[in-house]
């Protein structure tokens, strides 16, 4: 029995066997994936369409790609761009340029080339490994943004020989499937001339457990890129606080992680990249998320640990019943980005003999804070309670040197080994989120007496749709850019399938009409599909400040007091 802790309540409510704290953090993030190819190296590291790599061929293919990197001019401390779905490829590369102690950037391969531009002048990075649907956007960036080294990777050479045949079949489906998988590129590297060289020598020094290992970009609230620069030390301590936490699952044996998550969000990076592969886990890749394709693995390896967020329980759920398949033997899922109903929790357990539960991060915090413990005593409506070596703090947001009454709702403060030391290039945005030390998460909370964290709003006004974060800004600039629209506010209401609903209210510019449908599909045009509001609301003007500034909390009580009526386009 751990001892209470008044400052940390949340301790004397962890599940059996979870320590109060991490052992010191040593090493970098090569160590886990090199300590599964000492221990495991014949187990199965991933598995792609039924193909699989054991850790020791992972472990080579890291070491190739690294000297395949280093021949091309990356070099320590270089800012190297991923713009990838889940496919092996992805895995290599990630370690391969952590191997030469460069820094990861990683990006959403859906995101328009605009979008892409404006991390790319944020990072700066020369050197990039790109799916083949995307090369062409970075090829025609403009001069200043062009980077030195463009790898194309083509991820159908990655799956079985069979599937690869059937994909070059003369038939439509088959056309239409390598379409959507891939692309012919000219002007750029082929994967396969890193994969050929020779293995990077073993004297060339790695990194340092502080040495910066990825910039990851969070919307913020302004829709300016901000990268948030975590260390090895950093997702070091989040793998081994997420170790900690499921004391059940024992390190290398028959372990299968499923990485339905996109790897370039924080959340899928830290459960599967790096959790998983020092787990010496089964990780098992899926380029998108289909039901179909997790019921047909899960018959022969239900996941030890699933990852997801509530829409994607849904939708297995329901078609696990549709097809008569069952999920039993799935252990533990973790759900995060958005509030999980306690309706889903009891089918969900019921079907897989497991556990559901809800956790919090951000990507700031490597990401993951705090999680239910895996128990009979979660508490539902909670994300429950920090993890080991973490500190909260609950403030008064306006004065956040104040902490509140115990209890009190108020903004949370966090501290911990897996909480980043700033944004990459901003100072002064960093300064603004931390607090004699204490990183300001944004969101108002309440803690009760047993330590179970409930959020209760959000001062930040991103809207979290379906686990991706969209800030308003940058929507209603893509509005306001639409000739027949004045003014737009954008907003997130409410959405059992998504979380949070983008929703548009915008001003019709004098005179004109607007189509809702129209100006959708003129935003779709500037925006990555998650992005564009799937209702848009004609309204006369919108609510102000004194000095002019919509008050988006406004809109969102407006529409939802109409019942959201009006006007609308719906998909």
């Amino acid at each position: 029995m751990t001892t209470y802790d008044p400052a940390r309540p949340w301790v004397n409510s962890y599940a059996e066997g979870v320590p109060a704290d991490l052992d010191p953090i040593e090493g970098s993030l090569l160590d886990l994936v090199a300590a599964s190819g000492r221990d495991y190296p014949d187990a199965p590291a991933l598995q792609f369409f039924g193909r699989t790599m054991d850790y020791t061929a992972l472990n080579a293919a890291i070491e190739r790609v690294a000297e395949g990197l280093r021949a091309r001019g990356v070099r320590r401390g270089d800012p190297v761009a991923i713009i990838l779905p889940n496919c092996p490829q992805h895995i290599i590369a990630f370690y391969a340029i952590l191997r030469l102690g460069a820094v990861v950037v990683e990006h959403n391969p859906l995101y328009t080339p605009r979008e892409l531009r404006k991390q790319f002048e944020d990072h700066g990075a020369k050197h990039a490994i790109v799916w083949s649907k995307v090369v062409r956007t970075v090829q025609e960036f403009p001069a200043d943004l062009r980077v030195s080294t463009l790898v194309s990777v083509d991820v159908t050479r990655a799956m079985p020989l069979p599937l690869r045949l059937a994909l070059r079949l003369p038939i439509p489906k088959a056309r239409e499937s390598r379409a959507q998988l891939t692309e012919r590129v000219r002007g750029a590297v082929p994967w396969e001339a890193l994969d050929a060289s020779a293995p990077l020598a073993g004297s060339h020094p790695g990194p340092g457990t502080d040495d910066l290992a990825i910039i990851q970009y969070t919307s913020g609230t302004t829709g300016t890129p901000k990268g948030a620069a975590l260390t090895h030390r950093n997702l070091l301590a989040n793998a081994a606080q997420a170790r900690a936490w499921v004391p059940t699952i024992t390190r290398g044996h028959g372990v299968v992680v499923y990485a339905v998550l996109p790897m370039f969000h924080a959340y899928g990076l830290t459960l599967c990249l790096t959790f998983a592969m020092s787990m010496g886990a089964r990780l098992v890749l899926f380029p998108k998320f289909d039901p179909d394709m997790v019921l047909d693995v899960a018959r022969k390896h239900p996941a030890t640990f699933l990852p997801l967020v509530p829409p994607i329980a849904e939708r297995l759920l329901k078609r696990a019943k549709e097809r008569g398949v069952s999920l039993a033997g799935t252990e533990i899922a973790i759900s995060g980005a958005m509030a999980l109903s306690p309706a889903l929790v009891e089918p969900f357990e019921a079907e897989t003999g497991g556990f559901l539960v809800e956790g919090y991060g951000l990507s700031e915090c490597s990401p993951v804070l705090m999680a239910n413990p895996v128990a009979s005593h979660r508490v539902a409506g909670t994300v429950g309670l920090p993890l080991p070596g973490t500190e909260c703090r609950v403030v008064d947001p306006d004065e956040p040197s104040r902490d509140v009454t115990p209890g009190q709702p108020g903004e949370l403060l966090v501290r911990g080994p897996q909480v980043f030391g700033g944004y990459y290039g901003k100072p002064e945005e960093t300064e603004e989120v931390f607090v004699d030390g204490w990183f300001r998460t944004g969101d108002i909370v309440t803690i009760d007496e047993a330590g179970f964290v409930r959020i209760v709003d959000r001062i930040k006004e991103l809207i979290i749709t379906g686990g991706f974060n969209v800030a308003p800004t940058e929507v209603e600039g893509a509005l306001r850019q639409h000739p027949d629209v004045a003014d737009a506010a954008v907003v997130g209401l409410r959405s059992e399938r998504s979380g949070e609903e983008v929703v548009a209210a915008v001003v019709p510019d004098d005179g004109a009409e607007i189509d809702p449908d129209a100006v959708r599909a003129f935003v779709r045009d500037i925006l990555t599909p998650y992005k564009v509001p799937r209702r848009i609301f004609i309204v006369d003007e919108l609510p102000k400040s004194m000095i002019g500034k919509v008050l988006r909390r406004k809109v969102r009580e407006q529409l939802e007091a109409s019942g959201a009526g009006g006007p609308a386009s719906a998909e």
